[in-house]
């Protein structure tokens, strides 16, 4: 959405900017934007639905503050867990040897360490 939104304000002002009646073009959109958003129709759809949120925000509140806790706690946590796993001392690898000339090389069932 914020990239449609992005998409829109750039085209706007590139309009504006690139056209000779850019200023007289843009008062004019800008007074029919003015003239959509004070419609007595688009107001009461606002107020519906700033009513409505205004009222899942308190029937849900709690319940959405703790999940935010519980996120944030579970994140933090992820992020120490990994801080302690990059000081964690690393397995020990078994090193690379080449077999001699003339022999097929073999792999071990199980590698050395484990």
């Amino acid at each position: 959405m914020k990239g449609k939104l992005a998409f829109v304000l750039g085209a706007g002002v590139g309009y504006v900017l690139g056209t000779r009646a850019g200023r007289a073009q843009f008062e004019k959109i800008k007074g029919w934007a003015s003239d959509a958003w004070h419609d007595p129709r688009v107001q009461s759809t606002v107020d519906d639905l700033e009513s409505k949120a205004a009222g899942f925000a308190k029937d849900q509140g709690a319940a959405l503050k703790d999940k935010a806790v519980d996120a944030v706690k579970s994140a933090v946590s992820r992020s120490s867990d990994d801080a302690d796993a990059t000081n964690a001392p690393t397995t020990p690898v078994a090193p690379i040897t080449t077999p001699p000339a003339g022999t097929t090389p073999t792999t071990p069932a199980t590698p050395p360490g484990a």
